[in-house]
């Protein structure tokens, strides 16, 4: 299976973070990817960050096309410009959508103290759920980072399901989801290689040593 990380799509109606121009696509780009995996089963589809776009531009075409996907917003910013408001978050639920959390502020979680840990993994995904009147038990850290402690910390706040951005071939029961980031220059021979990928031994033991390594160092 192979799980794709989106952000924003269209234009932007706000000023973006430093760096995060490369995870917006084009309406013509998101449709080429919605187009790719309509009828897969093997391809799941998640949202970062909460922006309106994820109302205004990609739920009427998940809709058109029979397609879920699951969305992880930042609690801290519901209702700014820009962002979902509580409102989006119900109208995504309604039509089928999945809520998960990407914390309270796009904030590095293994750099957290206590206090900041709380609102990160309790707080916000307390809010997402009493807003989108669904339980919210799955993550996806912001920029696909952890370690033991993060993990550790997560299992303790209850998450049934953790996104990372390692890409490559995911497990439907896994508790920890890689995730395939789609980019700014998102074509169709990307996608092509992307969901055509058939993970060999090499490219498996490549990332599971990259991951071993990545934990290692905390």
């Amino acid at each position: 299976m192979v799980i794709l990380a989106i952000g924003g799509v269209g234009r932007p109606v706000r000023a973006l973070d430093p760096g995060e121009n490369e995870s917006w696509v084009t309406v013509e780009q998101f449709e080429r990817v919605l187009d790719s995996v309509t009828g897969r089963e093997d391809v799941r589809l998640t949202f970062d960050d909460g922006n309106s776009s994820d109302v205004d531009i990609a739920l009427p075409r998940l809709v058109e096309r029979d397609l879920t996907a699951e969305f992880f917003p930042l609690a801290g910013r519901i209702g700014q410009r820009g962002f979902l408001d509580a409102a989006g978050l119900r109208r995504l639920v309604e039509a089928g959508m999945s809520i998960g959390s990407h914390g309270w502020e796009h904030r590095d979680w293994r750099r957290l103290d206590g206090r900041h840990a709380r609102r990160e993994l309790e707080v916000a995904p307390k809010l997402l759920a009493e807003l989108s009147g669904e339980p919210v038990r799955s993550y996806a850290p912001p920029f696909g980072a952890y370690d033991r402690r993060v993990l550790s910390r997560l299992r303790r706040s209850g998450a049934m399901r953790v996104y990372t951005n390692e890409g490559g071939a995911a497990s439907s029961d896994g508790w920890l989801q890689p995730r395939t980031e789609v980019r700014h220059d998102v074509d169709q021979a990307w996608l092509d290689g992307v969901l055509g990928e058939r993970d060999g031994l090499y490219r498996r033991a490549g990332r599971f040593m990259a991951r071993v390594a990545r934990l290692a160092q905390f």
